[in-house]
Parts: structure tokens; sequence; C-alpha cells
């Protein structure tokens, strides 16, 4: 369960961001978006969901940017390239894409994340020096790395090496640890390597194995970043293929049949030429390749859906880029409530996602600290985040649970909005005797 996810000089966010998915004091009302989980004797609470509004160009998609590029560096254990870039976020593959570019001091990138997982809270810290905006040439180095478990410190990394009390996570320690205690950290501080992370690196090796994997484990299957959902092209995965064959989803195709699609069967097929196995519709027991006779919204649906399942199922924390885009508002709505549905999401799982569609603007549906927005500040051109609890509820700009909020959101009540008008260009282009 993500708790909490900080940047600082990631492209737009020059400042520093605070993602927050811990409820802000004195709402009431939607308890159902409360998550809870008890960690001794002490309960921490998150919210289920999260929803990001602003203009093109604000900064939306580089929260969910920055959040993939840190859950690649922790997963890859280093802050070196890739030799080619693997996702539509280049920033993951080339870190030297992700400093502010309007900076002309050279200065950190920084992130943390906190997050609950198997009965821990983990908390994590990380500062780089990547150079400036596409300083590819540059001697990186990390400048900062902490670790802490329940809000005890356990290691902290920065000009050296320092410790806090092992005896926090004894139970996660390698065997014998006790009696070569001072060597594995005499050990650990003179073999840290300035590209490599220590977490995944020295403290897996040397202290906790297990521990590491809890945390890599989180970061790798719950979660779920999904950087340009327009792109997401989902290949099932099936045990010992057969070639030429059709494999039926039967969860997907009722998932589509709910959606609207009942002209054909959804499901995957792996050709003769091919070991993937690839959405196709199924008319009279015939592949075709979906993207030849479904719609755009519903193969985006398809390859959505079981991501969705993924979340639900085992707890995950799914992030995602314009996840509204070409989907049917009912079938959002009802996605939405699923995650809101303690019955149904009784792992935790989390929903997070940017978008344009004003629904969501709804007290039903969105407790005010879930709804959030991204802005574009014009004189620096840098994006600042907050939430609409930021505002309070009373004072001529305190937002209350009756308001309207769409109706104030299209009134620039709340920021986070631009007005748009192309009127003067084509004017001008009249005016000049210009073809349009």
């Amino acid at each position: 369960m993500l708790m909490e996810f900080t940047t600082k000089n990631y492209k737009s966010f020059k400042n520093k961001m605070v993602f927050t998915m811990v409820p802000a004091p004195k709402q009431k009302g939607l308890d159902y978006s409360i998550l809870n989980k008890k960690i001794g004797s002490k309960v921490y609470k998150g919210l289920c969901s999260a929803v990001i509004y602003g203009p093109n160009a604000s900064g939306k998609t580089n929260i969910i940017g920055a959040m993939e590029v840190l859950k690649g560096i922790v997963l890859r254990g280093h802050i070196r390239n890739r030799n080619a870039q693997k996702t539509p976020n280049a920033a993951v593959d080339f870190l030297e894409l992700i400093p502010n570019c309007a900076s002309n001091v050279k200065e950190s990138v920084d992130f943390s994340i906190k997050f609950i997982e198997d009965g821990i809270l983990f908390e994590y810290e990380l500062s780089i020096d990547i150079g400036n905006f596409l300083e590819a040439e540059c001697d990186r180095k990390i400048l900062m790395e902490a670790l802490s478990v329940n809000e005890r410190l356990i290691f902290k990394r920065s000009s050296s090496l320092e410790f806090g009390d092992m005896k926090a996570i004894k139970k996660y320690l390698v065997n014998e640890f006790e009696d070569n205690e001072e060597g594995a950290k005499t050990l650990a501080k003179g073999n840290l390597n300035d590209e490599e992370l220590f977490l995944t690196n020295g403290f897996k090796a040397m202290f906790s194995a297990r521990l590491v994997n809890i945390i890599s484990n989180w970061f790798k299957n719950k979660f779920i970043v999904i950087y340009r959902a327009d792109a997401l092209h989902l290949v099932r995965k099936i045990s010992k293929p057969k070639k030429h064959t059709i494999y039926r989803e039967e969860v997907i195709d009722r998932a589509v049949k709910a959606f609207g699609v009942n002209t054909s069967e959804l499901g995957y097929f792996i050709s003769q030429d091919d070991s993937k196995a690839l959405l196709c519709s199924i008319l009279d027991d015939k592949p075709i390749p979906a993207e030849l006779f479904e719609s755009h919204g519903t193969i985006r649906f398809a390859n959505m859906f079981p991501l969705i399942l993924d979340a639900i199922a085992i707890g995950g924390t799914l992030v995602v880029d314009e996840f509204d885009a070409s989907l049917h508002p009912m079938a959002l709505m009802s996605i939405v409530n699923i995650f809101h549905n303690d019955d149904i999401n009784t792992k935790n799982a989390q929903l997070i996602f940017n978008t344009h569609n004003p629904i969501f603007l709804n007290p039903n549906l969105f407790r005010r600290d879930e709804i959030k927005f991204v802005e574009c500040d014009d004189p620096t051109q840098g994006s600042i985040h907050y939430s609409l609890s930021d505002f309070g509820t009373s004072g001529e700009k305190g937002v209350r649970r009756e308001d309207d909020y769409m109706k104030y959101y299209f009134v620039s009540q709340y920021g986070a909005i631009k007005e748009v008008d192309f009127t003067p260009i084509f004017e001008e282009l009249l005016n000049e005797g210009k073809e349009i």
C-alpha cells in the first residue's frame, strides 16, 4: 500500500513535490475509501484511490513518470543508463533526461517513497547527482540513500555509511549476523560504489536478502506503473504454448461483454510464426487480430482489465497515465467503485490516475483528499501539486463536501485549469489572406 511519494528536480517539478495517499485530517464521509493496516500497536491509514487533474503540459504525467523512474532504478540496482529504451518513459532508461531543463545550477535529483508491505512500513530515500539536463557524460553519484523500517532508521548513506539499530529487523537478518555484525559493517563501508544502490547490492548480500526481496517484489509486482496507457499492449504469457492455437479467457470475455462488446469473443492467439499470445477477436472459431476488428476503446479496456484484476487480487497499487482515454464514463465509474468496495477490495488495492474528464469531480465518488491538482507556474514554468483538501472548509476559498466541485473547477476556483482560445490564430491567418 503506497503511503507517500516525493520527488525534487524531476522534469517540471523543480521544487519538492509530495504526493500523499494518507487521509487528510477532518475529512468526513466516504469512509469506504480508507484502507487500514495495523503494524504493532499502530494503525496506518491510506486512501484507496486518487485522481489527478490539470491542463495539458502542467506536469500530471511527470508524477507518474517519476514513480516509474524510481521503480526502474531500484529494480536494476544502479543509476547507469540502459543500453536501449525499453519503456515509453525514456527517462527510466536515460537518466540525463530527468533534471529540470530550466535550471542553470546543478542540483541533485531526489526521490522518496513510503509504503506498507508484508506488515512492514518501509521508507526509502534516494538523492542522486546525474548532472544537468542532457549532460550524458556526467560522473554520476549517489549522494544520499536511506532505509527506514517501521519508522526506525536501518541505514543512511551520504558522505559515509551509518547504521541504525539492527534489532528492528532482527528476524530478517542473514544467519549468524550478530557474530559478524562489525565485520559486515566495516566491509560494507569500504565497498560502496558511487553508481550502485547499497540497498540492492551490499545490504542485500551482507545484511538482509529477505528484507530486500520484500521491497523488490513490491516494486516489481505490486507497484504497477503504466506510463502512457495508450501505448499499453498486453502480451499474454502461456506456459507450454502451442502454435496456431486460440486461448479463450472467460473472465476477460465476460468483462468486455459487460463493457458492451457482443459481436465477438475476445481471446489470445498464437500464430504459426510467433510464440507470443496476442489479443484477438474470435468469430466462428476463427481468430482475427483485435486491432483489425475492435474499436480502440475496446482494445484499451481488454489490455487494461487484467491489470485491474491483478491489483485487486494481490493488493497492488495501480498507477495509470490517461486511464480514461477512449473508455466510456460508466465503465470508469464501475472500476473506481470496485476499488471503493470493501467487500471486493479486501487486499488494500489502490488506483491512481490522471484525467481531463470532469465526472470524477464528484463529492459522492471521491473525497477531497483523493482529488489532486497539478498546475504550471507561468513565471517559473515549474509544476505545483496540491489536493482539494488543502483549501480547507472555511473562508472564500473553502471547499465543503456539499459544493459542486465540477462547477467551481471550471470557473477556476481551484486553479489547475487554463483558458484555451484558438480564435486569434485563425483571425490573424484570415486577415493576412493566408489559406487555412
